[in-house]
């Protein structure tokens, strides 16, 4: 883990993946997107040499992996970033543990209040509905709770309704 950005680092993870590579005819390809540590000097004298070939995210491909960005952002900025962050096993266990939080509890509202997890393995189809009955009951018990206040400070007041044909009629407001 390195103390601060260098764009040496990016060259040395790039060359392991390399390494890693499952073998076959073509060159490896680095799909990327056109941040600082993907566009230097050095990660183009890497290129250079013919060991990887770059593809632009969103430049040169109609990709982008800006999802998981957002989702490292996350992170980083609403977890990471409130810790002491002294040690590789505290970081770790930090980004385990919200990864978890994540996936198994945090609802999501595109899956329309069911978590990562159960979309994934189909757990959550009664979600929906039960938050939509949950909701409405909610509705209807602040409706009845604001409707029942009286206060004997506050005089009666009239106010104009209007019909569904249209003539004004009074209705005190208690």
């Amino acid at each position: 883990m390195a103390d601060v950005f260098a764009t040496g680092n990016s060259v040395r993870v790039l060359l392991a993946a390399s390494q890693g590579a499952t073998p076959s005819e073509s060159t490896p390809l680095v799909l990327a997107y056109a941040g600082v540590e993907n566009v230097n000097a050095q990660i183009d004298a890497l290129l250079a040499t013919g060991v990887l070939r770059r593809r632009m995210a969103m430049t040169e491909l109609k990709v982008s992996n800006s999802m998981i960005e957002a989702w490292w952002r996350s992170l980083k900025h609403h977890w990471l970033f409130l810790h002491a962050l002294d040690s590789v096993a505290t970081v770790r266990r930090l980004a385990a543990f919200y990864v978890d939080e994540h996936n198994r509890v945090l609802p999501h509202s595109a899956f329309h209040g069911q978590t990562p997890d159960e979309m994934y393995f189909g757990t959550g189809q009664g979600v929906p509905a039960e938050l939509a009955t949950r909701a409405e009951a909610a509705r209807r018990a602040r409706l009845q709770a604001n409707r029942s206040v009286n206060c004997d400070a506050c005089p009666a007041l009239t106010v104009a309704v209007r019909t569904r044909d249209s003539r004004p009629t009074s209705r005190a407001l208690a």
